[in-house]
């Protein structure tokens, strides 16, 4: 009886570890892991044991947040977009005294998950002042007809029609707080967020106090026909 060298079934069965691995690809060792949205509940009830405060003490657990606008309506924004915008709160791309600390505590697992769990609600739009009217008709033409004067297109060409918005990556803003809309803008004139393309900020330094009034005046109203939720 022949004998096979020691040194020959070492190195066959090395050669075939090495093939096998070379054949799976290396996301099939390890899928991506779902979105846990009762997880994602619980943070936003009770958040994290790393630090991280309760979403709902600002946004209220129904992501509807308050009429203050100081903080904006999350609920009904898509998962990828609040995830998205949390991951830049925690770098220098977008910062703010309060959400970058918060979103600095979360894992990439928290995010996922409260982003899952806010992304699927509905919240009711809460009562508010109407705005002057003659703001608000002025606000939905550069919303949705752009102003060829100032070289602004309109907003509608990326948020979509009365500002519903285009997911994943473009945030609704129909039923946004005015205030929320009028500071973000404020923010991007002075390159103060850094949270999108270029587009944004060359926008908003086209825009004057008074444009920026109107357009945030008519989305906050907006709504589109037969909705009351976004």
């Amino acid at each position: 009886m022949s004998r096979v060298p020691f040194l020959s079934v070492v190195g066959a069965a090395v050669f075939a570890a090495l093939g096998m691995a070379w054949l799976t690809p290396a996301h099939a060792q390890s899928p991506p892991r779902a979105p846990d949205v009762d997880r994602g509940t619980l943070i936003a009830a009770q958040g994290t044991a790393a630090g991280a405060p309760a979403c709902a003490q600002c946004h209220a657990l129904n992501g509807a947040s308050d009429s203050s606008g100081a903080f904006p309506q999350i609920a009904g924004q898509s998962a990828y977009y609040l995830a998205k915008e949390l991951r830049d709160f925690g770098t220098d791309v977008r910062s703010n005294e309060i959400m970058s600390p918060i979103a600095q505590a979360l894992s990439p697992d928290d995010i996922a998950d409260v982003a899952a769990y806010y992304a699927g609600l509905h919240a009711a739009f809460l009562p508010l002042a109407p705005a002057n009217p003659t703001l608000i008709e002025r606000g939905q033409e550069i919303a949705t007809v752009g102003s060829a004067a100032h070289g602004i297109q309109a907003c509608d060409n990326c948020h979509g029609p009365d500002g519903v918005g285009e997911p994943p990556a473009i945030p609704y803003l129909a039923g946004q707080y005015g205030h929320y809309i009028t500071l973000e803008l404020q923010m991007w004139q002075h390159g103060q967020r850094k949270s999108s393309s270029d587009a944004m900020e060359t926008i908003a330094k086209k825009l004057g106090d008074q444009e920026i009034a109107a357009v945030a005046a008519y989305y906050q109203q907006a709504r589109t026909q037969g909705e009351s939720t976004p």
